[in-house]
């Protein structure tokens, strides 16, 4: 007998919101761009030449994380997808996205050695007003179906940034300084996976990588749901 929540709330599509028991339904999975091959070994942006090994922003800029990995290219249907999970309490479709991430990149986090998994907070504030964080949601369904600890005490944001979006790259960098803090206690060894919805110029990973990193001995590897420009 099926859960009787499915018959009152069936489960939907995230990307076209039509009904489908098997999240991402066949016509809208056909659509969406997989990160497969040739990505930055660095960040996991997809590359443009095969030859090619880094993207261009990680061929002149260091990161503090070990290396990154998305599921999807940030674009068609999956940008007003996120939106809607992000912004208007569709937080029912973390549970897709992150059952996805762990089918296709659950084999590179057993690779990795992933300890422990950890979401990029909200300010408080931010959480408060718009009622959850979409990247713990997304951590806590990938640690269900991988089996792995999330850690939401680990990390802190104390500093509400402003938007990164309408931001040069210069002022990301300045608006995310000082923005996270330690609230937790890092074991020498750790292997943490940080979670995010979405990976752009890798700003907000590298903030938060820095700071586990100068509070313990530990490797930061990077994953989101969708990876852009």
């Amino acid at each position: 007998m099926g859960n009787v929540w499915d018959y009152i709330y069936p489960p939907r599509c995230p990307v076209c919101d039509g009904i489908s028991a098997r999240g991402f339904c066949d016509a809208c999975r056909r659509e969406l761009v997989y990160i497969q091959e040739d990505y930055c070994l660095k960040c996991g942006k997809p590359l443009e030449g095969e030859c090619e090994e880094y993207c261009a922003d990680c061929k002149k800029r260091r990161h503090y994380f070990e290396q990154g990995r998305a599921l999807f290219s940030y674009q068609g249907k999956i940008r007003p997808s996120l939106y809607r999970m992000k912004y208007a309490n569709r937080r029912e479709y973390a549970d897709v996205y992150g059952g996805e991430m762990a089918i296709c990149l659950g084999g590179w986090i057993r690779r990795m050695g992933i300890t422990k998994i950890v979401p990029i907070p909200l300010h408080a504030s931010r959480k408060r007003k718009r009622g959850y964080n979409q990247a713990e949601l997304l951590a806590k369904a990938l640690g269900r179906c991988l089996e792995l600890p999330v850690d939401t005490e680990l990390l802190c944001r104390v500093r509400k940034t402003a938007p990164q979006k309408k931001l040069t790259s210069r002022q990301r960098r300045d608006n995310l300084a000082g923005a996270f803090q330690m609230t937790g206690r890092i074991r020498p060894g750790e292997q943490i996976l940080l979670v995010d919805d979405i990976y752009t110029t890798g700003n907000t990973a590298d903030a938060a990588a820095r700071c586990l990193k100068q509070s313990g001995s530990c490797r930061v590897y990077v994953m989101s749901a969708a990876i852009g420009g």
